[in-house]
């Protein structure tokens, strides 16, 4: 699933990924678990929250790691 992501963090450390190419990802996995590429007026702002939601867990969890900080 989601191939077309590109992994944010590159194992066994480095940089991790800005803030523009995590919210890209995040709006990559939107995309396909809700199968839209653009979403209706409809759906508009239940898939801006989840690409939202997605970047922020993502961010503290590339923050977490790189930090090595716990929960």
């Amino acid at each position: 699933m989601c191939r077309s992501i590109r992994r944010l963090r590159e194992p066994g450390g480095g940089p991790r990924a800005d803030d523009a190419e995590i919210a890209a990802a995040a709006r990559q996995f939107v995309r396909k678990v809700s199968g839209f590429r653009e979403p209706s007026a409809r759906h508009r702002e239940a898939f801006e929250r989840a690409v939202a939601d997605i970047a922020r867990a993502s961010t503290r969890l590339l923050d977490e790691i790189v930090e090595g900080r716990a929960g």
